[in-house]
């Protein structure tokens, strides 16, 4: 039975390190690791889960996210300058397109596939002030349309395991939106799926577990909560660090779950910026690939 009390059962990811804006995890089954990033650290991070090896690499210019590709190797991942295609072993970076050319104080800030292969992703201001982010489909084909704006700071795309409907969070207005996906990609208009309460800070990156319920990330406050299909709060977990980013199921039968966090502006804090791994007490959904 799922208790409603809260649960301090957060461990540390050894050599986790101190991530100025902890972002993006990704499970990756080719690899037997998670890989996340921190943006304005402007870092890729690896986990091995066969031996808890981190392994670092530094980029050019801050990166929001990454997701791995399914035909090729490597992965697609969202710079300050738009889409790209990412390599780690030797290090080699493509840019693929810039949608906002005439917005260089904006950056890409979360984003994941879909059944489909495609990839949603948000863009922000720097400044997180704003409304003039947007949220963007990138296709297979590596064409890219812009499905709906304005957002302020968007965050955790989450698909529907059916793919027929998706998740996306504008943190600076701690709501939770939920958008049908029409056949030919585009979106259906957004309503509002969940509000975060007062006392909960802000909604930031989420991911969908096995039996349909959202995980989300709470900014401010530390916290990691369950919400069902009908947006009902249902556990939440303490961590310790106030500004917990994202989270994703991983491990060969996706029963672990790896949590980023963000220690800009927390110097009072420990073990913010660090990686956790916490006992979700159900399993993840396969993660999804880039079609192209």
């Amino acid at each position: 039975m799922m208790s409603d009390s809260p649960r301090q059962d957060a461990v540390v990811v050894p050599g986790s390190g101190r991530a100025t804006l902890g972002e993006g995890p990704v499970w990756s089954e080719r690899q037997n690791a998670v890989f996340w990033v921190d943006i304005l650290g402007r870092q890729v991070m690896r986990l091995s889960l066969a031996d808890g090896a981190v392994t670092r690499w530094d980029m050019p210019a801050p990166i929001g996210w990454l997701v791995e590709r399914e035909s090729k190797p490597g992965f697609i991942a969202g710079f300050a300058s738009g889409f790209a295609e990412l390599d780690l072993e030797p290090l080699a970076i493509r840019p693929i397109a810039d949608p906002e050319p005439d917005l260089p104080t904006n950056r890409m800030n979360d984003a994941k596939a879909d059944p489909k292969g495609r990839i949603w992703a948000g863009t922000m201001p720097f400044s997180c002030e704003g409304d003039v982010g947007a949220f963007y489909r990138l296709d297979p084909d590596l064409s890219w349309t812009c499905v709906d704006k304005p957002y302020c700071i968007p965050n955790g795309p989450a698909i529907a395991p059916d793919g027929t409907w998706l998740l996306h969070t504008d943190t600076a207005r701690g709501t939770i939106y939920r958008y049908a996906i029409n056949d030919d990609g585009s979106l259906a208009p957004r309503t509002e799926f969940l509000r975060f309460e007062d006392d909960w800070g802000s909604p930031d990156g989420m991911t969908f577990d096995a039996e349909g319920h959202l995980w989300v990330g709470h900014w401010g406050t530390g916290q990691l909560s369950r919400f069902d299909p009908a947006g009902k709060r249902e556990r939440f977990l303490r961590l310790p660090a106030s500004q917990i980013t994202s989270c994703t199921f991983a491990g060969p039968d996706l029963s672990r779950m790896f949590v980023t966090s963000a220690a800009d502006g927390r110097d009072d804090e420990p073990h913010a910026g660090a990686l956790f791994e916490v006992d979700p007490g159900v399993r993840g959904l396969p993660t999804l690939r880039f079609g192209g």
